[in-house]
């Protein structure tokens, strides 16, 4: 089973997400987009594990003690930068409360042998990735340039309108619970699917 834990997004800020994506496509039509179904602000990435593992990695994601979460959807940017962008995304503030969702979730799973993340949390919410992203890791792809990556002109035209905007808005919500997540890989992309919920109390 591939797993990730995540919030869900409202539907309300969704809709805005779709209009958004719906302008800005066309200025990439090659890069692969992101479905609007599967939008979620990932809180960790826990990759192929064994289903006998399932019942103790929900047990674990039980444990935590965090009340509901504010997140804030706004303005736009390219991973690993604009110049060599393989991955554009939709910032995410959540503040404190967020990273210590991410933190906690981090290490509850710690306690199973889930390898702790080496990186800093840096939520988003990916829209469209570069076919060729090298980037790519999981449910979505992370900050940081990495050896090899070269100018890539895939997303210049979205560049180019994003500069003639104000930095757009998508809306705040409250997260009062998260989700454990399978992902099931096709032809046709990931088709995400909730196992388990949790609440935020």
């Amino acid at each position: 089973m591939r797993l990730f834990v995540a919030l869900d997004i409202d539907a309300a800020i969704r809709q805005r997400l779709a209009l958004f994506r719906a302008d800005i496509k066309p200025l990439a039509p090659s890069a692969r987009w992101v479905g609007i179904e599967t939008f979620h602000v990932t809180l960790k990435f826990l990759g192929e594990t064994a289903p006998s593992r399932l019942d103790a990695v929900q047990q674990a994601l039980t444990t935590l003690q965090s009340g509901p979460v504010s997140i804030s959807f706004r303005d736009t940017g390219f991973f690993p930068n604009a110049r060599a962008a393989q991955v554009f995304w939709v910032g995410i503030d959540g503040g404190e409360p967020l990273v210590a969702l991410a933190a906690q979730v981090d290490s509850a799973l710690a306690t199973l042998g889930f390898a702790r993340e080496e990186r800093p949390f840096s939520p988003h919410l990916t829209l469209a990735r570069a076919a060729d992203a090298r980037t790519l890791r999981g449910a979505s792809a992370r900050p940081g340039f990495a050896r090899g990556d070269r100018p890539n002109s895939l997303f210049a035209p979205v560049q180019q309108r994003l500069s003639q905007l104000t930095a757009p808005e998508f809306g705040s919500m409250t997260a009062s619970e998260f989700f454990l997540f399978e992902s099931k890989l096709s032809p046709a992309g990931a088709q995400y699917s909730k196992i388990g919920s949790f609440r935020l109390q």
